[in-house]
C-alpha cells in the first residue's frame, strides 16, 4: 500500500452545502483509481495521477447537472486537503481524515 491509499472521510464546502463522503484511493505507480462516494451518488475518478504525496484526478457528475469536477488534493499523515474546481460555481474545498 502506498502513502496516499487508503479511504477518506471527507467534508466539501460546495454551494449547494457541505457535502459529506468516503473518497477511496488505490495507487498503481504514479496513477490512481477509485471513488467518492456521497450523498448524490458514487462518482468515479478519471485520469487520477500521483506526485509524492500530492494527487489530481477528474469526476463525471451527473447529479444534480451534469459537469466534470477537476480536482487536487495533498495527503500529509492521515489528513487530506484539496480543492475541486466546479465549473462555473468556482472552487469548493475539502478536507478529509483516512479510515483506520
Amino acid at each position: 500500500m502506498a502513502a496516499v491509499d487508503g479511504a477518506y472521510d471527507c467534508v466539501a464546502k460546495t454551494p449547494l452545502g457541505e457535502q459529506t463522503g468516503v473518497f477511496t484511493v488505490i495507487s498503481t505507480g504514479d496513477r490512481f483509481n477509485g471513488t467518492f462516494a456521497g450523498m448524490m451518488g458514487s462518482l468515479d475518478v478519471k485520469d487520477g495521477v500521483v506526485a509524492g504525496n500530492k494527487l489530481t484526478w477528474k469526476m463525471e457528475m451527473t447529479i444534480p447537472m451534469p459537469m466534470t469536477l477537476e480536482c487536487e488534493a495533498e495527503i500529509t499523515g492521515e489528513s487530506l486537503t484539496g480543492t475541486m474546481q466546479l465549473g462555473a460555481f468556482g472552487a469548493a474545498p475539502f478536507t478529509g481524515t483516512r479510515r483506520a
